[in-house]
């Protein structure tokens, strides 16, 4: 390979008609001097012309027609660079295996489920590195070890661990190969002297005048920044006049020579909006000012940060020791104020990227920070590896008269550049820019001294300058006849999904970049845009889990739970397991197809219990203190005061009562015991009906269900108690009559009320309901043995009262049993789609639901208080959108004796087929049959109050 590279050398040598002599010089060192010899004439022809009169503005530059040996002579050099790319990388692969490089990731405060710890990792091992996550540099293990001081090829500290890296990384002892996401100085330089004053103007004679930016604009404590709310537009402002803040990105490569690139995305918040949106700022220009203006105000805003980086590498300079970084970079979020004027203010840096104006309800500002770090890894990561396998030389004496002599650390930067400009990616190039000047570091209002001298030998800025001169007029030329832009490389790249907007066309790469959630899920396995199924495990706290899934591509459609979902919700976690469906569609077509499935399965914790072991005390509580529903009354745990009078039997269902739990402490309801919590009427207790009075008191009687499914759920538990078992279970939104339970000898029914789901207008009215479910459970006897409970969430008011009043006396029924119940708790949770609730609303539910039981009782019907009931444990919901179910049905595989006469399983529905009417399957010891058992506490509570009622001394 050196033989190779040195007969390349021998023939540009000649061609040159120059001689250079090398000492200790690798391969691709010596191809690369040889083409520097041979480029620097056309630099120094262009160097004189440029020095020959004033300098011309940009945009002369870029419309005069560039000399064909100056194209010429770089398009040689350009094609130098790509040789030694390509063979430093089979050099390096076909001499020694591949090195494992590794990555450490210090996440400071930030927690491992973060979506920006969990980018960090799955990008890095994608691309080959092994990574190791630690909070600080001092508690890092891998850090610590000898391997840990040279082995590791890049250092990302996040926010809350920069200090860590400062203080234990020695950045003057870097290798060639180490990469880390801080340039000390640079950070430094727009840090805050104290009231948002920037050290760039403390350590510097730069006053406000000096440059495009205001003083006090460095730290978190500069004032949160405004608008002008009133701006008339100038003298000579560019119709219309453009006021706006822009969050701009930039990526600083390298501050000696200084390199830095623009991210395509920025955040833009106008006069006329209140949060800020991420978009493209060429398009928002365009949009704001036109082709010919949005051109020139981008050309401004480039060159007024790029004099503040100047400024902040020349102040850099003065004050701080040379640190050996060449692979150090820092990305700085620089806040612009376009006011009535194409040329911007600078007046907020910031040495992270921060997007302060964008929603976090919507995920949009950690999207956006995502994908901008994603695309600064690829940026920096895919050709980062050339320093680790170019050999250890240094390219140190080209002698002649005008000789240029490269560190390694620049002829990495010079090779990493080249390819940079030739990369597609989100980042175009924002400094060296074709107006810079060769051999200084200049601005338009700051003077930076240089070592170069008039006449001196040309510094890699000056190569980098022509390199990205000749890009720059290489897309003039591509692009002759359109006088918007001349699009780089890289920004005729940039993904469409950045901007935000919806694609258009189908969905090739139906997969998720990632799931956004709040409060932040640890899912397992870790995210992968290639794992569907997934788990997550939340605390009893945790009642609800906002999701947003980005897709991978913005012409694929997310949507949660059916093809027509919304694309962000808000999902309701009840206790036990739930299940979140995302389902990515190609809408390209009239009718949306459905590409991919995406499946979390969600595991809430139950509420934290300490078993009793030995002393404690009776607590009991009424209201939840983070939902006051009766504002006068107290919440949270209180000391129970057992009455000492001996208890009677309930009267009536709805006796106020109160939860009681066991506990060590009133003052901290983590040390209750909360598997022996229970529901304790005041002054008197409810007769807990065993099975075989129970059989007995149900005998030839009909018990009729009218309402939702929280009514739904007390027929199911009633038949469960009733036959031992539940054979049958639905969530029927119909009809439903069961004939043969208790032995044939008792029968129920159930019509759901109200059909939420049709147009008002087709809705049967409850008048309606109530006779189809009469008719359908005949023939029924005016007495206790027809039994009606009607009720529901929150749909019941007492005009329902009245109706069933009329109706069962039109039908002669009018001594029949009427179990009302009550309202209950729902509804309380901001969830997407469905009504949601505020505290005083549910405080109205309260008034209404003592309206209800006042109506009832003077209609001498039995009530059911479940509004009461679920109050104080209203976290306690189990599945559904509503969190207004306090009862779920799971099923197992049961033996059973084939003659068994219990079954519940001979119904009729009035709209659909039998539901779970499942065939036996035989194993060695029978029949198995599918069954089913209504679990929920709470359900269970005021379901027993409903059975007390039915069979209590009074009924016969």
């Amino acid at each position: 390979m050196r033989r190779l590279l040195a007969s390349a050398g021998g023939l540009l040598l000649r061609d040159a008609g120059m001689l250079l002599r090398r000492r200790s010089c690798s391969g691709p060192l010596l191809l690369l001097g040889v083409a520097v010899c041979l480029f620097y004439q056309t630099l120094m022809v262009a160097r004189n012309r440029l020095r020959s009169g004033p300098q011309q503005p940009a945009a002369d530059v870029r419309s005069r027609k560039p000399s064909d040996e100056f194209l010429t002579e770089t398009r040689r050099l350009i094609s130098t660079l790509e040789t030694i790319h390509r063979e430093t990388q089979v050099q390096g692969w076909s001499q020694k295996p591949p090195r494992s490089h590794w990555a450490v990731v210090l996440t400071g405060q930030h927690l491992v489920s973060d979506t920006e710890v969990q980018l960090y990792q799955q990008v890095l091992q994608q691309m080959g590195y092994e990574v190791h996550m630690s909070r600080y540099a001092e508690t890092s293990s891998f850090l610590r070890t000898n391997q840990g001081v040279s082995g590791w090829s890049l250092l990302l500290c996040l926010s809350s661990s920069e200090r860590s890296c400062l203080r234990r990384i020695s950045f003057s002892h870097l290798q060639h190969h180490q990469m880390v996401n801080l340039i000390p100085g640079l950070a430094e330089t727009f840090s805050d002297a104290g009231g948002g004053l920037c050290h760039l103007y403390t350590h510097s004679h730069l006053t406000e005048s000096d440059l495009p930016m205001r003083p006090y604009s460095c730290g978190s404590t500069n004032q949160k920044l405004k608008i002008p709310q009133d701006s008339r537009s100038p003298v000579g402002a560019p119709p219309p006049a453009l006021v706006a803040m822009v969050n701009v990105y930039v990526l600083v490569t390298s501050v000696r020579p200084l390199t830095s690139f623009l991210h395509d995305i920025s955040v833009v918040t106008t006069n006329q909006e209140l949060r800020g949106r991420p978009t493209k700022l060429r398009d928002f220009l365009r949009q704001q000012l036109g082709p010919t203006s949005s051109h020139q105000a981008f050309g401004q805003m480039k060159q007024v940060i790029g004099e503040v980086l100047q400024a902040a590498v020349s102040t850099n300079e003065k004050t701080q020791t040379v640190n050996r970084c060449g692979l150090c970079y820092q990305l700085l979020t620089f806040t612009l104020l376009f006011n009535s004027s194409i040329t911007p203010v600078v007046v907020q840096v910031d040495t992270d990227v921060t997007f302060s104006t964008l929603s976090k309800d919507t995920f949009d500002e950690q999207i956006t920070k995502d994908l901008i770090l994603e695309d600064t890894l690829h940026f920096l990561l895919t050709h980062t590896h050339l320093s680790t396998e170019t050999e250890g030389g240094q390219y140190g004496g080209c002698r002649g008269t005008h000789a240029l002599c490269l560190s390694e650390d620049e002829f990495l930067l010079l090779l990493r550049f080249q390819r940079w400009m030739t990369t597609p990616s989100a980042f175009q190039l924002l400094y060296p820019s074709s107006s810079s000047s060769p051999s200084s570091s200049t601005s338009t209002s700051i003077s930076i001294s240089t070592s170069s001298s008039s006449s001196g030998p040309q510094s890699v800025s000056d190569l980098l300058i022509r390199i990205s001169r000749y890009y720059e007029l290489q897309g003039n030329l591509s692009s002759r006849g359109d006088e918007t832009e001349a699009l780089t490389n890289q920004e005729s790249a940039v993904s469409s999904s950045q901007d935000g907007a919806p694609g258009k066309g189908p969905c090739v790469d139906p997969r998720l970049r990632q799931i956004y959630t709040d409060p932040p899920l640890t899912l397992t396995p870790p995210f992968s845009p290639q794992v569907k199924e997934y788990r997550a495990e939340v605390t009893f706290e945790t009642v609800m889990v906002r999701i947003r899934p980005e897709p991978v591509s913005s012409v694929c459609r997310v949507h949660l739970d059916e093809h027509r979902g919304p694309r962000m919700a808000n999902y309701p976690v009840g206790l036990g397991n739930s299940r979140i469906s995302i389902l990515v569609t190609d809408n390209s077509e009239p009718e949306p197809v459905v590409m991919t499935i995406y499946t979390v399965h969600m595991y809430r914790e139950s509420r934290p219990s300490l078993p009793m072991f030995g002393d404690h005390v009776m607590c009991s509580f009424v209201q939840d203190c983070s939902l006051l529903v009766k504002p006068s009354w107290s919440c949270g745990l209180q000391p129970f005061i057992r009455s000492q009078s001996p208890l009677q039997t309930c009267s009536s269902g709805h006796v106020p009562g109160r939860w009681v739990v066991p506990c060590l402490s009133c003052s901290d309801n983590r040390t209750c015991d909360w598997r022996e919590v229970a529901w304790q009427p005041d002054s008197c207790y409810h007769l807990l009906v065993d099975r075989p009075l129970l059989q007995d008191c149900m005998m030839d009687r009909k018990v009729l269900f009218i309402g939702d499914s929280t009514n739904r759920g007390m027929m199911y538990f009633l038949m469960e108690r009733v036959n031992s078992s539940l054979e049958d279970w639905g969530k029927a939104h119909d009809t439903l009559v069961y004939r043969n339970l208790n032995r044939g000898r008792t029968l129920v029914s159930y019509s759901y009320y109200p059909q939420f789901w049709l147009e008002k207008k087709q809705r049967p009215t409850f008048k309606q309901a109530l006779l189809q479910l009469l008719n359908r459970s005949r023939p029924l006897v005016n007495s206790d043995l027809t039994v009606l409970v009607v009720g529901g969430v929150q749909w019941l008011n007492t005009n329902h009262l009245r109706t069933v009043r009329e109706v069962l006396d039109r039908e002669s029924l009018s001594n029949v049993l009427v179990v009302v119940k009550s309202l209950g708790m729902g509804f309380h949770l901001p969830v997407d789609g469905i009504r949601s609730l505020r505290l005083s609303e549910i405080q109205d539910l309260d008034r209404e639901n003592n309206n209800i039981i006042a109506t009832a009782k003077h209609h001498g019907y039995e009530v059911i208080d479940t509004f009461s009931i679920t109050m104080g444990r209203h976290k306690e919901f189990l599945q559904g959108r509503c969190a207004c179910h306090f009862h779920e049905v799971e099923k197992f595989w049961s033996p059973r004796p084939p003659d068994d006469t219990t079954s519940t399983t001979n119904t009729t529905r009035s709209t659909r087929p039998g539901l779970s009417n499942q065939s036996a399957v035989k194993n060695g010891a029978g029949l198995d049959t599918l069954t089913y058992h209504v679990r929920g506490p709470v359900n269970q509570v005021y379901s027993e109050i409903l059975l007390s009622r039915l069979c209590s001394k009074t009924r016969h």
